[in-house]
């Protein structure tokens, strides 16, 4: 029999629902206090995850979620790059 392998989680810091990995986006502060987009997921610094939903990146804009998880003011720009990024994905 087969093992299963263990699935990563990751709470969604718009929604709270704990979800696989593969199904939310990174956002990373770095140490110079800069908050981008992390597709990679690999990227140093203090992260936090969305789901990969339009929805929840709107909650998370109104609710500040990400901001609070951060503990930085995070720019507009990086709400339009997630939304990009689910946008671009659910082309594929």
């Amino acid at each position: 029999m087969a093992s299963m392998k263990k699935v990563p989680l990751r709470k969604c810091a718009a929604t709270g629902d704990m979800l696989p990995k593969k199904e939310m986006i990174r956002i990373v502060r770095s140490k110079e206090g800069e908050v981008s987009v992390d597709l990679t997921g690999k990227k140093s610094g203090r992260g936090t995850y969305v789901s990969k939903s339009e929805q929840a990146v709107e909650a998370a804009r109104l609710n500040r979620a990400i901001e609070s998880q951060l503990k930085t003011a995070v720019p507009e720009q990086v709400y339009e790059d997630l939304l990009h990024a689910i946008r671009r994905e659910a082309l594929k």
